[in-house]
């Protein structure tokens, strides 16, 4: 395998634009979601069913995954962490421990367990090595009833320029990068359609989107993911956007 793609929730999506976007390019591909795609198997992916709020499964995951990888190290391997929840929308005091609790677990314990694993099985490698943080712009805006997801984001930010110098100081070290994919036409965004006007005061700005067809689509997105990962002006610790019609 020279190109290894390693994907959290890449069973539907944004994560599936990623992977066809990767393939399209001979990647192979190794997908972590808590759901398989059928499909995506056709078409060659490696898929491991996991519920990544069980942090503590993240490490054997990743080791199974290496050790498919193949005795010849690849010339490029990223690791893409997409997963991500919005947990319940609503204000702080009204959402329970535990939806606190897997909220954070997927989309921020998660990717630092993940991006831990990655760096230290790679490390001896000198392939070409980044890390893409699946991050939005709700980690700079605040917005009424996301204190969970905007938090959790805005953690993805920092560890992806925490990493990123960290790795500037080691040989072998991976390219870090956050890409915020901007408002995707995803079943994220029917679960905020469907949200109480009352939990989320902003509600009727991401029906507008829709209903302008201003949304942008998967595909699209996991090409640019894909361009931005192959772009070496781009320097490490970079928080980027996908610029689309939004």
């Amino acid at each position: 395998m020279k190109k290894i793609l390693i994907i959290t929730g890449g069973s539907k999506g944004i994560g599936e634009g990623i992977i066809k976007a990767y393939l399209a390019k001979e990647f192979a591909v190794f997908s972590i979601s808590r759901t398989t795609n059928p499909h995506l198997a056709r078409l060659g992916v490696v898929q491991t069913a996991l519920d990544l709020t069980k942090v503590n499964e993240i490490q054997a995951t990743f080791e199974h995954i290496f050790s498919l990888c193949g005795e010849n190290e690849p010339q490029k391997i990223t690791l893409i962490n997409n997963a991500g929840t919005l947990g319940e929308i609503a204000m702080l005091n009204e959402i329970s421990t535990t939806d606190i609790s897997d909220a954070f677990n997927l989309n921020a314990i998660a990717p630092m367990v993940c991006s831990s694993a990655f760096i230290n099985l790679s490390k001896h490698w000198k392939a070409s090595k980044t890390i893409i943080n699946i991050t939005s712009g709700a980690a700079l805006k605040p917005y009424f009833g996301w204190s969970v997801y905007c938090s959790s984001k805005a953690a993805i930010n920092m560890l992806t320029q925490t990493v990123a110098l960290e790795q500037q100081q080691v040989a072998n070290g991976a390219k870090v990068l956050a890409i915020a994919p901007g408002v995707v036409d995803t079943d994220m965004q029917s679960q905020i359609r469907n949200t109480d006007e009352a939990n989320f005061k902003d509600l009727q700005r991401f029906v507008a989107l829709k209903e302008t067809g201003a949304l942008n689509d998967a595909t699209t997105v996991g090409e640019e993911i894909f361009k931005m990962d192959h772009n070496s002006d781009i320097p490490s610790g970079s928080i980027l956007r996908v610029e689309g019609k939004n």
